[in-house]
C-alpha cells in the first residue's frame, strides 16, 4: 500500500512539473523513479542508473509520397519505435533502445490498443520470475466455517407434574442428572384426592359386580385422569383395598437435568417435580454471520467436527435457520439437529461446524493470485503472445474453494493470466501510461 502510494505521488509530481516543459525543452527522467526530471543528461541521484530522454519531438509521422505508397500497397504504416523496457523511449528508426533491447514498432491505429501492453522477451520473463495459469470453467463452491454449541432437543424435553395436590413421601431420584429408563419409579406420593378416587372405584365396583355399571364407569374414568396406569387399576380391583400413597413411574427414559422438589414437600397440581431430557438426539447452535445467510437454507447438509476426546466427524441438517439477528454479535442462528445415541455428545460442549455451498453450477474462475485490487478496481494481467502482457480490469462474483474467484466480466476461458510478478508489471504498466499521457 505505501509503495502504491509513493508511486501515485510521484505520477503527480511528474505530470505537475513536465506539463509546461515538455512542448518547448528536451527532458530526461530516470526509469525507475519517474520523479526525477532534468534538462540535461546524468545520473539519476536515486539509483545511480543513466537518465533517458524523453523525446516528445521524436515520434514519426510519414508524410508524402511515403504515406500514399504504404496506403496504396496496404502494407501497414509504422508510426515509431518503442523501446520495450524504457518507459519513454521511442525512435523513427528500428534499432536498440539505450538497455540493448530491440525496439519495437508501433503501427497507425496500435496506439490506443495496445498502449499499455507491456512487451518483455524471454530472457527477462524468466528471470521476473513470472508464472501464468489458465482461466477455467468451474462450479463455484464455497465452505463456511463456524462454531456451534451442542443444547437441548427442546422437542425431547418432558416435565415431570402430577394433577393432583399431594405431599412427596419418598423420592427414588433424588439427584440431577440421574439417567431414568421408562418405567423406573421416581417418587411416592399421598395425595387425599387420589385415595378418594380409588375408594370411589372399589365402591363402585362392590355395588354393581364384575360387569360393572355406570358408577364404575365414571370412577374408572376419574382414575384414568388423574394418570393411573392400567396395570394399577387392576391389582386394585384384584386387593379390594386402596392405596394410601401411589409410586410414580418415569413415562420415558432421559437425564434429570432440573429436581424441584425435596422429599417430605407438598405439591401443587401442575408443579413441576423433575425435568427429563432425551439426548438420543442434540441441537446445534450455530453462529452464523450476515454475509453468508444468503447461502445457508433449511434443510442444508452440513458437518460437525469434535475434538472432545477422540476426534469425530457427525453429518447432519439443519433444521431452521432463526429468523432473527443479534445486535451484539451481528450473527444469526442456525439450528442442527444431530443424532446422540451413545452420549457423546455433551450440552454446552463447542463445536466446529462446516457449511458446504454451491453457488454457481459453471462459471469463469480465475486464481487469487492473479488479481491485483486497489480500491473498487481488480486488475489481473492477461499473457499474449510473443511475450506481451495486458492489463485488463475485471469484474469478480463469489470466491470459490481452491483460492479462485468467479469472473463475471472482463476474462475468457482459455485465456492465460499472471499469477506471480505481476506486482512489477503492473508498476511498468501504470508508468508508461503516464509517459504515454505526457507525450500526448
Amino acid at each position: 500500500m505505501k509503495s502504491s502510494l509513493r508511486f501515485l505521488l510521484a505520477l503527480s509530481l511528474v505530470l505537475i512539473m513536465a506539463s509546461g516543459l515538455l512542448a518547448a525543452k528536451q527532458l530526461y527522467t530516470c526509469g525507475m523513479h519517474p520523479q526525477i526530471i532534468r534538462e540535461e543528461p546524468g545520473d539519476c541521484p536515486i539509483c545511480g542508473m543513466k537518465l533517458q530522454p524523453v523525446r516528445a519531438n521524436t515520434v514519426a509521422t510519414s508524410t508524402g509520397t511515403a504515406a500514399r505508397t504504404a496506403a496504396a500497397s496496404g502494407e501497414r504504416k509504422i508510426n515509431y519505435y518503442k523501446s520495450t523496457m524504457t518507459p519513454g523511449e521511442i525512435r523513427t528508426t528500428p534499432g536498440k533502445d539505450s538497455m540493448g533491447m530491440d525496439m519495437v514498432p508501433v503501427y497507425e491505429g496500435e496506439e490506443s490498443s495496445a498502449q499499455n501492453n507491456i512487451q518483455i522477451d524471454a530472457a527477462t520473463i524468466q528471470r521476473m520470475n513470472l508464472r501464468t495459469a489458465l482461466v477455467e470453467r468451474g462450479p463455484v463452491r464455497r465452505e463456511f466455517r463456524t462454531v456451534g454449541i451442542v443444547a437441548y432437543n427442546e422437542q425431547r424435553l418432558r416435565d415431570i407434574t402430577t394433577k393432583y395436590d399431594g405431599w412427596l413421601e419418598k423420592l427414588d431420584v433424588n439427584a440431577t442428572w440421574t439417567a431414568v429408563k421408562a418405567g423406573d419409579p421416581l417418587f411416592e406420593i399421598y395425595s387425599p384426592d387420589l385415595y378418594n378416587a380409588q375408594l370411589n372405584y372399589l365402591v363402585a365396583v362392590r355395588s354393581e359386580g364384575a360387569a360393572g355399571g355406570p358408577l364404575t364407569r365414571a370412577s374408572l374414568e376419574r382414575l384414568k385422569l388423574f394418570d393411573v396406569s392400567a396395570d394399577v387399576v387392576t391389582q386394585l380391583a384384584q386387593s379390594g383395598e386402596a392405596r394410601r400413597t401411589y409410586l410414580y413411574r418415569a413415562p420415558a427414559a432421559g437425564i434429570v437435568i432440573e429436581k424441584m422438589a425435596v422429599q417430605g414437600q407438598m405439591m401443587k397440581s401442575g408443579e413441576r417435580i423433575y425435568r427429563l431430557a432425551d439426548l438420543s438426539t442434540v441441537w446445534v447452535n450455530a453462529q452464523i454471520y450476515e454475509k453468508d445467510l444468503p447461502y445457508i437454507h433449511d434443510g442444508q447438509a452440513v458437518s460437525v467436527h469434535v475434538t472432545y476426546g477422540q476426534d469425530r466427524t457427525i453429518d447432519g441438517t439443519v433444521q431452521l435457520v432463526l429468523p432473527q439477528v443479534e445486535d451484539l454479535t451481528r450473527t444469526a442462528t442456525a439450528r442442527i439437529v444431530l443424532p446422540n445415541f451413545d452420549g457423546f455428545l455433551k450440552p454446552g460442549m463447542f463445536v466446529d461446524v462446516r457449511f458446504a455451498a454451491q453457488l454457481a453450477d459453471d462459471a469463469v474462475l480465475v486464481p487469487d493470485m492473479a488479481v491485483l485490487r486497489s480500491g473498487e478496481h481488480n486488475t489481473v494481467f492477461v499473457a499474449l503472445d510473443g511475450g506481451s502482457f495486458e492489463p485488463r480490469d475485471v469484474k469478480l462474483g463469489a470466491r470459490s474453494e481452491g483460492g479462485v474467484y468467479q469472473v463475471l466480466s472482463g476474462l475468457r476461458i482459455g485465456e492465460r493470466v499472471v499469477t506471480s510478478g505481476q506486482f512489477m508489471l503492473d508498476s511498468e504498466s501504470q508508468l508508461r501510461e503516464a509517459i504515454e499521457k505526457m507525450l500526448k
